[in-house]
């Protein structure tokens, strides 16, 4: 007697070879709009192209696994599988240590306690004296971990590539939030001393050697190293004073000159924002104005 199987429940329904390629067409700007999220974030040493062909292949692989069936949108199926092989990128460049990170965050936790008990930022030769290093091990530090790290939006700070990536696509309420973020970053970045706003618009935005501003500024590349790390402290406390007041610092003596020049600073981001301008600097899939143009 011949029996009839029933189908299975985990049985993958997949398009026909033309349909497949029609989906690749249609959403290859999905790879790269994610593409431009990720170079936002990532160190100028990632080139566009190898994240470009990594998302390529995860919109080919998220095309052949899509089951209609199963009631996702192939928008929101492929937006995972295509984050997911730029992760993977990312984590194949990502070639830093854990004892590279160890140090990184042991030279931060240093430097402020030294700004802290000296009342301004320590020389670089103060600090790698207090490390039980030298200059040239600190600088080769700081090389290491910005070739290796990602900026985070909340903390600027060190972080793998996991943190790159969030968990499914965004909502509304969360990507309200991030352009908050992102417009308080502005703001913030403003609000800086004219010296280490140069520094920061320089390096990070307009991706310069570091060799090349201590040559317009007439100081060493170890004064530019300095002067970005102190810009890069003072944007993570001020951001956090406004967006995680939990996270923000405690100074120690409030009435100390150091203390009293980041409450300025820190005043002066809550000063020239308001969540109308705040959102103003990002469209309403939070991408930045200029970056939505290929």
């Amino acid at each position: 007697m011949t029996s009839t199987a029933m189908p299975d429940a985990d049985t993958v329904t997949t398009l026909s070879d033309h349909d497949q390629e029609a989906l690749i067409r249609e959403h290859m700007p999905l790879v790269g709009h994610l593409v431009r999220d990720m170079l936002s974030r990532v160190p100028s040493h990632v080139h566009r192209d190898d994240l470009t062909s990594a998302g390529l292949h995860g919109l080919v692989t998220a095309a052949r696994g899509w089951d209609p069936q199963r009631g996702i949108p192939f928008h929101r199926f492929a937006t995972t599988r295509i984050r997911g092989a730029i992760l993977d990128e990312l984590r194949s460049l990502d070639w830093a240590t854990r004892s590279v990170r160890t140090r990184a965050r042991t030279t931060d936790l240093t430097r402020q306690n030294l700004t802290t008990a000296l009342g301004r930022t320590p020389t670089p030769e103060e600090l790698a004296q207090a490390l039980g290093t030298t200059t040239t091990e600190l600088h080769q530090t700081d090389t290491d971990v910005q070739r290796a790290t990602v900026l985070s939006l909340q903390g600027f700070t060190t972080a793998s590539a996991d943190d790159l990536v969030a968990d499914g696509a965004p909502g509304p309420e969360d990507m309200l939030l991030r352009r908050e973020q992102i417009g308080y970053l502005h703001h913030a970045v403003s609000a800086l001393p004219e010296r280490l706003q140069l520094v920061v618009t320089e390096y990070f935005l307009n991706e310069r050697p570091m060799a090349d501003i201590a040559a317009d500024l007439g100081v060493t590349e170890s004064r530019v190293s300095q002067l970005r790390a102190e810009a890069l402290s003072l944007l993570k406390d001020g951001l956090n004073t406004h967006l995680d007041p939990h996270l923000a610092p405690v100074p120690e003596n409030p009435e100390s000159i150091t203390a009293r020049r980041r409450a300025s600073y820190y005043a002066a981001i809550g000063d020239n924002t308001t969540v109308r301008t705040r959102l103003a600097m990002t469209t309403v899939q939070g991408m930045p104005h200029s970056a939505t143009v290929s």
